[in-house]
């Protein structure tokens, strides 16, 4: 049989998060015939809890911690469907998202990827939130010059074609976080992109994720630079300069809060060379008021 979607879920240590986003796999208005569930190395008991739960409808597979990104390469390099989609192990998929997003990537051939819009949840599955992306992301096609301006991206969101992994290759294993941001960005300086606009998935946030580490800050500023080199050229310069000072900018506004000023000061000037128009100066004067008051509550707790 050929395989037309496959399933990438990589997992650690979240038996009962990961049982129930499989159970919105297999909840597909249009089947997924292949799905790949890659064990980083859990020991909370994950496999033996899959193997009793789903049986042969899932292909479990285990390797020692590697990391999330070595965990989705794996799957990806096993997958065989014409289509590839991915979903975190705390995130879940809409009835309709495989067979919408299958329809939109038939009907454009020269497109290599389609996002879609997410429902965004807390630990109790409570929606907070909807993540528009066309909010971003204002039109399909080469948008680059876009993503590099916001290149968020919510894996769970993505279907794909083989042949952009084939062309592109997988997540950076150097990156502890901000992988998913960097993959987004290799995309889309080789294929087109495009959104199913409405939710689509739901995305658990504000609880034991990747994304509360504080070395977030620093490989956020290592992707957009190193896109924004390859960039060069290829959109226009305002626009790759203005994603550079929303980078250090992002960066000094981290460095306020874990009270490392000096690194903040360093990052706040290079925003302010990068970006010389109002909003970005404003934004960047807004953080004196910020820093005065983290110093004053770092005081007051004797810190």
């Amino acid at each position: 049989m050929d395989i037309e979607v496959s399933a990438i879920i990589p997992t650690y240590n979240r038996r009962e998060l990961v049982q129930r986003a499989l159970h919105t796999v297999l909840a597909q208005t249009r089947e997924v015939q292949e799905i790949i569930v890659v064990d980083d190395g859990s020991t909370d008991g994950t496999g033996d809890a899959l193997r009793e739960a789903f049986g042969d409808r899932i292909r479990y597979v285990w390797q020692p911690n590697a990391g999330v990104s070595a965990a989705r390469n794996h799957g990806l390099r096993l997958a065989r469907g014409r289509f590839i989609a991915l979903l975190d192990s705390d995130d879940e998929w809409l009835p309709e998202k495989t067979r919408l997003q299958t329809e939109w990537l038939d009907a454009r051939p020269d497109f290599g990827m389609v996002l879609c819009d997410v429902s965004r949840t807390d630990a109790s599955h409570r929606e907070f939130d909807v993540l528009r992306r066309r909010e971003f992301l204002p039109v399909d096609g080469d948008i680059l010059k876009w993503v590099l301006l916001h290149p968020a991206l919510v894996p769970a969101s993505v279907m794909m074609r083989r042949e952009v992994f084939d062309s592109v290759g997988g997540f950076d294993e150097t990156l502890a976080t901000g992988e998913d941001l960097d993959f987004h960005l290799r995309v889309a300086a080789r294929w087109k992109i495009g959104i199913v606009e409405q939710p689509l998935v739901r995305a658990m946030r504000g609880h034991d994720g990747l994304s509360s580490l504080s070395r977030t800050y620093d490989d956020y500023v290592r992707v957009i630079e190193r896109a924004a080199a390859d960039a060069a050229g290829r959109v226009p310069e305002a626009d790759r300069r203005r994603a550079l000072a929303r980078a250090y900018e992002r960066h000094a506004r981290g460095m306020v809060h874990l009270r490392q000023w000096a690194d903040a000061w360093r990052l706040a000037r290079r925003a302010w060379a990068h970006d010389t128009g109002a909003a970005a100066r404003a934004r960047l004067l807004g953080l004196m008021p910020l820093a005065a008051r983290r110093a004053v509550a770092a005081l007051r707790r004797g810190h």
